[in-house]
């Protein structure tokens, strides 16, 4: 190094902001990979990014309505009303690592390092009735697959896993970031196999 070169500074690891969202009785877990930095941030959680469309596709596929969980006025989503029906319909949410660095200051997986993985057998053993995973991207498909020694499903697609305490369906949704090149409906059309048709209108 040049003797007046400034030191290049290591990425600081990133712990998660959010506790786990486990409702009581849940029986769908989604992990994602990281939350975005908290600057994108709409709501303190999950998929909190107002150009996300996570949210969108559940109101789109529940209620018909892609902007039922948004408040537009304000550029953000309705945490009270994801919290509730989130809690109602016995879905939880955490991400597959607990800290993780950011090698560019962006919220791309492609430049996320894992530094400390998701116990997700742990995670898991907080919701018995859960008997549906369901990952929400490239990253935490691999990782879900490293932890359980499986392959990873295709995009859209399951794979059975029988574990010590239950079987368990292991489900691998597109993206519902806007640069995972898939219209919304069709997302919403792949997302909505994980609900019971009683569930949907």
């Amino acid at each position: 190094m040049h003797p007046f070169e400034p030191e290049q500074q290591p990425f600081e690891a990133e712990q998660h902001p959010f506790e786990p969202f486990l409702p009581e009785g849940a029986r769908i877990l989604f992990l994602g990979s990281f939350p975005p930095q908290p600057h994108r941030w709409s709501i303190p959680f999950y998929y909190p990014n107002w150009i996300n469309d996570f949210w969108r596709i559940l109101g789109l596929i529940h209620f018909g309505d892609k902007d039922h969980f948004c408040l537009p006025t304000q550029k953000r989503f309705d945490e009270a009303a994801i919290r509730t029906f989130c809690t109602a319909h016995g879905l939880a949410f955490y991400d597959t690592a607990t800290a993780v660095r950011r090698l560019k200051d962006n919220a791309s997986d492609a430049f996320l390092e894992v530094v400390s993985p998701t116990d997700i057998r742990a995670l898991l053993a907080r919701i018995p009735r859960c008997g549906t995973l369901v990952t929400t991207g490239e990253k935490a498909s691999s990782i879900v697959a490293q932890t359980f020694g499986c392959a990873v499903p295709p995009v859209g697609g399951n794979i059975d896993l029988n574990l010590p305490d239950r079987p368990l369906q292991f489900w691998r949704m597109p993206s519902t970031s806007r640069a995972y090149p898939l219209p919304l409906e069709k997302k919403a059309q792949a997302y909505r196999q994980l609900f019971p048709p009683t569930d949907l209108l």
